[in-house]
């Protein structure tokens, strides 16, 4: 293989390694075409190889740049994880939004507000990227539109039943309250959080209600949402939360597109509105800040329009190769 090069940011504590250079454009007439393709092509072990060990870990996240759509999008992208391709991402939306505007791929006014606009494989997303004096210092995304699947749907675990709640947010998530089965949103808890995480998200994986309405390709639990409330107000709901998504990864970040997925939940819920924010709150300690701003459909569903709020830091820039004499190939993963 020739050289890869990466440049790597986290959001929130998340990673995302954005490959810049070396990695072939798989065929499609969309993003979501794109990813059909790659998950059996060569980028699906470029993937590999990016996140196995010894160049990544079982928690390691990116995604690969591709052409956009149409020419009303700036760029689109291909998230991946240890497992596979995602189909949406919130995290990584705001670090390539971050990094569109650091590298000049969307020209950007030293203050101010720039939108760039991402095809991700659950459909486009406009992220507003905020700088002051030349340094980005937030990101807010426009998600596409997220909505209830199914509420109290109950699963069997071994600490006890739990009832789990179905939304989309770009990709499907189980959101189960920890204290339900006697947990908390703790780094403490974190070997049962993913444990039994797990088990709810393959328990829920082939429900009827996670089977998405015009794509199958967009079917399926991607992860399972451990949520805690923190505090309550008139103008801010506070909660804590841990994803535990693809097959026992988890996100150190809030999860974006879990927060969109969560605010569909909690407005079907009455626990928050236009007025009233959620502030999303990782197993870390960082936090995105969620905001419903319309109301809309999606097929014959209720949905609502979600904006989710943070930041990304760039770490390093790398350049992987794979000298071929190496008997690990492209890695390994002791988990």
């Amino acid at each position: 293989m020739d050289e890869l090069r990466t440049i790597d940011y986290h959001t929130a504590g998340e990673p995302f390694r954005i490959v810049v250079d070396g990695a072939p454009v798989p065929d499609g007439s969309s993003v979501l075409d794109r990813r059909t393709n790659a998950a059996t092509g060569e980028l699906d072990g470029l993937r590999a190889l990016l996140c196995n060990e010894p160049r990544g870990h079982a928690d390691m996240y990116g995604g690969f740049l591709v052409p956009a759509d149409d020419a009303d999008g700036d760029l689109g992208v291909l998230f991946w994880h240890k497992d596979g391709f995602s189909t949406a991402c919130g995290h990584g939306t705001i670090a390539l939004a971050t990094y569109a505007v650091d590298e000049g791929l969307v020209f950007a006014e030293e203050s101010g507000d720039t939108n760039v606009v991402i095809d991700v494989p659950s459909g486009r997303v406009n992220a507003i990227v905020h700088r002051v004096d030349g340094v980005v210092e937030h990101v807010r995304f426009v998600n596409v539109p997220s909505y209830v699947c199914a509420t109290q749907i109950r699963v069997e675990t071994d600490l006890g039943p739990v009832n789990a709640d179905l939304s989309y947010g770009g990709a499907i998530y189980a959101s189960v309250c920890a204290t339900d089965l006697g947990l908390q949103v703790t780094p403490a808890h974190l070997p049962e959080l993913i444990r039994i995480g797990r088990h709810i998200k393959w328990a829920l994986n082939d429900h009827v209600s996670a089977q998405h309405p015009t794509d199958a390709r967009l079917s399926g639990v991607y992860g399972t949402i451990w949520f805690d409330d923190v505090s309550d107000s008139d103008t801010v709901l506070h909660q804590r939360n841990c994803t535990v998504f693809a097959d026992g990864e988890v996100d150190r970040s809030p999860c974006g597109s879990g927060t969109s997925a969560r605010l569909a939940l909690l407005e079907a819920q009455g626990r928050v509105s236009a007025a009233k924010t959620l502030v999303h709150e990782s197993i870390i300690g960082t936090q995105f800040v969620g905001t419903l701003l319309r109301s809309t459909t999606e097929g014959s569903r209720k949905a609502v329009i979600t904006q989710v709020q943070g930041s990304a830091f760039r770490t390093g820039e790398h350049s992987f190769v794979l000298d071929p004499r190496d008997s690990l190939g492209n890695g390994f993963q002791l988990r």
